[in-house]
């Protein structure tokens, strides 16, 4: 059974959860075979080819958990890889309907936490048995970002992940509310610090949790994520289906450094919004009262499609053992942000994605992607 559990008053070093940072090693990528045609709705077709360039990177530095719906699903799929080069023994098939393939928001989050914090009989975490550090699973609730009605399966995957990966399910609850939220409304340093959005969590448009204010998510974050800092940025970028999600803007790239999105055109609608958000960055600091560093990345010109204004950011980025992924758009600001990324991250590939096609999803590498840490951290904390 899931720990459905609070700790009530606790700190966060009282129970050890932690959630590390994406940079820190992995045992594997999680990601769910595109299948719903209505996300790219007249673009589909060129969809499973951008999944089989992503999972061909990858797999090269690390297990690849590929989530698809069916029998004929996984045929479809392991032919599309083929093709492209991408099939191989890292590739490892579930079996598991969704409705959509954003397994950031979808899927648990995954986290490392001593085994000896154990469920009692009222439902509170525990110290029971001697320390040897494990990963657990904080399946989150899912409901489809508060918008679409098709969301049933996909808030089963992250309960199937943590079965699969062998890791305790912890439930977070707020007012005995299983509390909803997506992987891609928060990011962290991996020490103690976590990155979000008022827009995202606090605003009454698409509402996850409406009586959750921000001191409730602190608390939440204290005891399932290991935060001791909440940094609440402003408001994310036009566009963005998630009405605010923080990996298409800011991220942090190492302990004590951030990269944000910028706007360099005073007439664009995110001007003025990831502004406000650096101001804000300017004024915080990490878990320990020190300030953050702050490198700036270029936003691309505005992708349009069908006269809607589409959520392109180089922020969606994602690290991998080895590499990092990167939306592009073939715009002059590509090599730009590749440049920087390089220069943030010197031990790992940095590779575009073109993502011109798969931004109609409203989504790119982060959002699609979720990361399971890998077992020389448990060791290395026991």
């Amino acid at each position: 059974m899931p720990a459905r559990s609070s700790i009530s008053g606790a700190k966060p070093a009282d129970h050890g959860l932690r959630m590390p940072a994406e940079w820190e090693e992995h045992d594997a990528t999680w990601l769910a075979w595109p299948h719903y045609h209505d996300d790219w709705p007249g673009k589909f077709e060129p969809i499973p080819w951008v999944y089989a360039e992503i999972i061909r990177h990858l797999a090269r530095h690390e297990r690849v958990e590929l989530i698809v719906n069916d029998a004929a699903s996984e045929k479809g799929a392991r032919k599309i890889l083929d093709r492209g080069n991408a099939l191989s023994d890292n590739v490892h098939f579930h079996r598991w309907p969704t409705n959509r393939v954003w397994t950031r928001d979808s899927g648990c989050t995954f986290v490392t936490t001593p085994s000896f914090v154990r469920p009692d009989s009222r439902g509170r975490l525990s110290r029971r048995g001697s320390r040897r550090d494990e990963i657990a699973a904080v399946k989150w609730r899912f409901n489809a970002w508060a918008k679409y009605s098709n969301y049933q399966d996909d808030d089963k995957i992250g309960r199937l992940m943590a079965k699969a990966a062998n890791a305790r399910e912890l439930r977070p609850l707020s007012s005995k509310n299983h509390v909803v939220l997506e992987g891609g409304s928060i990011d962290v340093n991996g020490c103690g610090t976590l990155l979000t959005t008022e827009e995202c969590l606090l605003s009454k448009v698409q509402q996850r949790n409406p009586k959750m204010k921000a001191k409730d998510y602190e608390k939440v974050f204290a005891e399932y994520l290991g935060i001791k800092n909440v940094i609440w940025l402003g408001s994310g970028i036009a566009g963005d289906d998630t009405h605010g999600h923080v990996d298409d803007i800011t991220r942090f790239v190492s302990p004590d450094t951030v990269v944000t999105a910028i706007e360099t055109n005073p007439d664009d609608p995110n001007y003025e919004p990831l502004r406000e958000n650096i101001r804000r960055l300017r004024a915080s600091s990490d878990q320990d009262g020190k300030p953050i560093a702050i490198i700036e990345l270029p936003m691309p010109a505005p992708v349009i499609f069908e006269g809607r204004r589409l959520p392109a950011s180089y922020g969606n980025f994602y690290i991998a053992n080895g590499v990092v992924l990167v939306p592009v758009f073939n715009d002059p600001n590509d090599r730009f942000a590749l440049d920087i990324l390089a220069d943030l991250f010197p031990d790992r590939e940095v590779i575009g994605i073109y993502s011109g096609d798969l931004i109609w999803g409203f989504g790119a590498m982060h959002c699609m992607t979720q990361q399971q840490p890998g077992s020389s951290l448990l060791a290395a904390s026991s």
